[in-house]
């Protein structure tokens, strides 16, 4: 949650943001690369942790069937989410063009899919995600072009880009395979989360550890795992995250999992940042958008004294820079020191929140 705020500080406030991408290897540089590089691990683990909460959630004492009624509603409503509220984080407007799906989209779809999946036998479905994971990038060199009227489906599913509604561009950031199959896939992980610390340790471990060796022995090979060759350092980790490669997934889940296995000695306090922003992801992630958007006005009207231009959309986000001061942005030092503020005014809030769900007097409290 913390790591993931870098990355959209960088997006609103980068100079160098607004010209290119950081893993544009014609332009950037190791500082910024890894800047974005490192916040890789975020989508993937919220993703696998996802599952693992469903599995939790089941295991309370319910149903699959009031499980897989919650999934499906849970899911929904953050499609609802990423449509309104975060649209609105990200653009000041709920009409501004194009119309981004991103990650509370792929989340929601894939609990919808997870709500159908969990009624499989839990071995079955551990193969199944295992294979999709595996074995989507055999579906790569399909483009939709050549489904013809049904391409923009084949958008959502696999291969993301643009797609036109009338005078609307919806731009299909995460699409959804192989996403789903991670999610389902922290679902199957749960029944080792369940054994004693003395026999989970060890597995974990071993999983992460054998999934990273996995990543750097398939992508040396270079021949399958992800649609662009390396042929640099910085090429080598530069995986495909839209949708996400079989080596993306195993670069990122798989240190994910020897940090989890690391902080099974580890004790944290029901104040420390780690536990209070992971009791209030949804509550924090809207939050912090919105935030770190907010702070953009009154820093603009110290450095340009004016903040007309920022009621357009952000280069980055696919807005016209010439409507932006040449200069508009701030050093990648200057971005670190703005994350800190941003994680740093969210944790009261975030703090606050988690309470009143403890609390729950509020009805509108299951909803974030």
């Amino acid at each position: 949650m913390i790591i993931m705020a870098l990355d959209h500080v960088r997006d609103f406030f980068h100079r160098q943001a607004m010209f290119f991408s950081p893993e544009d290897l014609a332009h950037t540089t190791p500082a910024i690369f890894f800047t974005r590089w490192i916040t890789h691990f975020c989508a993937p683990v919220f993703m696998f942790t996802a599952g693992l909460g469903a599995f939790y959630f089941m295991q309370s004492g319910r149903s699959a069937g009031k499980v897989s009624d919650f999934l499906w509603k849970r899911g929904l409503w953050l499609v609802v989410l990423e449509l309104t509220v975060l649209r609105f984080a990200m653009f000041l407007s709920l009409t501004s063009n194009p119309v981004f799906l991103t990650v509370l989209w792929a989340l929601g779809w894939s609990m919808v899919v997870l709500s159908f999946l969990i009624h499989l036998p839990l071995r079955l479905l551990g193969v199944i995600s295992i294979a999709v994971i595996v074995m989507h990038n055999l579906t790569d060199p399909l483009k939709a072009a050549q489904f013809g009227a049904l391409g923009w489906l084949w958008k959502i599913l696999h291969e993301g880009g643009a797609i036109k509604l009338g005078s609307v561009v919806v731009i299909v950031g995460y699409p959804l395979i192989p996403w789903f199959a991670v999610m389902a896939a922290g679902f199957c992980f749960g029944p080792v989360m369940k054994l004693e610390p003395a026999r989970r340790r060890p597995i974990i471990f071993r999983t992460g550890l054998g999934m990273t060796i996995s990543f750097v022995l398939l992508r040396g090979i270079n021949l399958y795992g992800d649609p662009r060759p390396w042929t640099t350092a910085l090429s080598f980790l530069r995986c495909n995250k839209y949708p996400p490669s079989l080596d993306y997934l195993l670069m990122t889940l798989g240190p994910a999992l020897l940090v989890l296995a690391l902080f099974e000695k580890c004790r944290f306090s029901r104040r420390n940042p780690l536990i209070v922003f992971g009791r209030t992801p949804l509550f924090y992630f809207l939050g912090h958008f919105l935030l770190a958007h907010l702070l953009a006005f009154p820093l603009a009207a110290l450095r340009y004294g004016r903040v007309g231009f920022l009621w357009h959309t952000l280069p980055t986000l696919g807005g016209d820079a010439k409507l932006y001061p040449r200069d508009y942005g701030y050093s990648l030092s200057e971005v670190y020191l703005l994350w800190t503020l941003v994680v740093v005014l969210m944790y009261p809030l975030c703090l606050w929140y988690g309470r009143k769900k403890l609390e729950r007097t509020s009805w509108w409290l299951r909803y974030l």
